[in-house]
């Protein structure tokens, strides 16, 4: 009788940490999985945005261009152009 209350405690529990082992190993795996998977997008980032960093100096440089051709033409006054300019280069 004291063997079979025995492992009927013991069993049960061996399983219930067996359980939470694995449960725990494979949480660790995925967390690792994803964080190599992040990792990868990052790195994949990076070099998107050194690509758009010089596509926007190009497309800054384009807009000053275009508004100094609108102030030299004399659309712009040279207050408006100022706003228009620091409003560029503060974004």
């Amino acid at each position: 009788m004291e063997k079979l209350i025995f492992f009927g405690l013991v069993i049960p529990i061996l399983f219930f940490v067996l359980y939470l082992g694995t449960r725990a190993i494979m949480s660790g795996v995925s967390a690792k999985q994803a964080n190599q998977a992040n990792q990868a997008n990052k790195d994949e980032n990076e070099t998107d945005d050194n690509n758009e960093e010089s596509n926007t100096d190009k497309s800054l440089s384009d807009e000053l261009e275009k508004l100094n051709a609108l102030r030299e033409s004399g659309v712009l006054t040279q207050e408006e152009f100022e706003k228009a300019k620091n409003k560029l280069l503060n974004n």
